[in-house]
């Protein structure tokens, strides 16, 4: 959300931030929607302070007991009374144009970002990790997953193997059956690594890098996907219950939204969240984009990271916490590149995105795994969240950050794509041996 305030200040600023975006010449507009509120504001002023005049004049009239000037008096204190009431009514209507106006902008972005209308001009920061090489064609993760399922049993560590066991398999056709297209049923050792995969970032993220772990709801109410930023814009990619209430497209809106209308002291920050949850996307005009397996569903899990920090502090912690993404990347054994996103392609709330892009060997393409944005005051001044500094009058936004760390469907498809074997198997990084009760390996059926 922006501050009209500022904004008046600045227009020249605010136009060259939302040409950027591909927006123009919004400041001009705004400003005058500001002035026709404020002109009505004033308008109900002036008649509030005549009737608190005639309420004196009516008092002194009818200890002077003049009938006359009293009936004359009362007479235009009813008609004030109307008056006040349509200016009232005109103040709301005034200032909630103006704010369906700021809240229909995006962020203004950084002056690092990049010019650039989509993803082809996004600018490549760095690569990391080497490419798997194969002696034979790669398979898609969804080829792959449907035929894990082993005979006998499964690789331990030590070499033995627990007969009768059954590896995990993906299944896409008995999920449309349930629910539709556009969702996943994983059972055994793959439901186990879709948990396994969870748990282990929620591990380093909470053990090592300081973040607390929330066990958050995935219903919310719409203030919350206001505050986030998601609403009003993005309406027609949300899932709407009956009562009014949402399902959460990231855990980030609830994580952001912790401290709204609260006031923290400065010493609290930062404060740092983690939370692993189902995430919920109509993915509305994404019709033939990367549809296939576990890319693009309705429903997928997610480790989320939101920190709230000082602004002076938050491209530090911007580096932070793209620095956690990645080193779940690393130890995951995953070649991944990271993208400063342009202008053009960055998220609604965003005053400058990372994006971390991870190898997909069977279509030979780099995909995003995950999003770190800084998003300034942007979505505290949405959520009205504060902090105060000791021995300074007021009260400052706090800037809010958010990121992936990481999306655990996609980095579950990773790992099957970059550990193929030529026998169907996947080979897993040993960092999840431990998480997987020892196995190092998912068998298939072919093997």
């Amino acid at each position: 959300m922006h501050d009209i305030k500022a904004l008046r200040e600045a227009q020249e600023h605010f136009d060259e931030g939302m040409r950027k975006r591909g927006i123009n010449h919004q400041a001009q507009a705004l400003v005058a929607k500001h002035d026709i509120w404020r002109e009505a504001v004033k308008r109900l002023e002036s008649l509030q302070a005549e009737r608190n005049e005639i309420a004196h004049f009516i008092a002194a009239l009818t200890k002077q007991q003049d009938t006359q000037k009293l009936a004359k008096t009362t007479s235009r204190a009813k008609e004030l009374k109307i008056a006040i009431a349509e200016a009232e009514g005109k103040v709301r209507e005034k200032d909630e144009q103006l704010q369906l106006a700021l809240s229909l902008l995006p962020n203004i972005p950084s002056p690092d970002v990049p010019e650039g209308k989509d993803e082809t001009e996004n600018k490549l920061l760095r690569e990391v990790g080497e490419l798997p090489s194969f002696a034979f064609p790669p398979r898609s993760h969804d080829d792959i997953g449907e035929g894990l399922g082993q005979r006998e049993g499964v690789q331990r560590e030590g070499g033995k193997a627990a007969e009768g066991m059954t590896a995990g398999e993906m299944d896409f056709p008995r999920a449309a059956k349930v629910a539709g297209a556009r969702f996943s049923l994983l059972y055994g050792n793959l439901a186990r690594l879709e948990r396994a995969l969870a748990t282990f970032m929620l591990d380093v993220h909470t053990k090592e890098f300081g973040y607390t772990e929330v066990c958050a709801p995935v219903l919310v109410r719409e203030e919350t996907l206001f505050g986030s930023g998601h609403l009003p814009k993005f309406h027609e990619d949300l899932f709407k219950t009956e009562d009014g209430r949402y399902l959460i497209p990231t855990a980030e809106t609830v994580l952001t939204g912790l401290h709204g209308g609260e006031i923290m002291d400065e010493a609290e920050l930062p404060k740092r969240y983690v939370a692993w949850t189902n995430c919920f996307r109509k993915e509305a005009g994404s019709a033939g984009r990367d549809t296939k397996g576990l890319l693009r569903l309705h429903q997928f899990s997610k480790v989320e990271l939101v920190s709230h920090t000082s602004p002076e502090k938050s491209h530090e912690e911007h580096e932070r916490m793209t620095n956690c993404a990645e080193e779940i990347l690393k130890r995951l054994e995953l070649s991944y590149r990271v993208m400063l996103l342009c202008a053009g392609d960055m998220g609604f709330s965003a005053e400058k995105t990372y994006d971390l892009e991870v190898w997909m060997p069977a279509q030979g393409v780099y995909r995003e795994i995950s999003s770190c944005s800084n998003c300034a005051a942007f979505q505290s001044r949405r959520f009205n969240s504060r902090f105060r500094r000791k021995g300074v009058k007021g009260t400052q936004f706090p800037h809010a950050l958010n990121g992936s760390g990481l999306a655990v469907g996609r980095t579950m498809a990773a790992l099957l794509e970059n550990g193929q074997q030529k026998d169907g198997s996947v080979r897993l990084p040993a960092v999840l041996w431990n998480y997987m009760g020892g196995i190092k390996a998912l068998q298939s059926r072919r093997s």
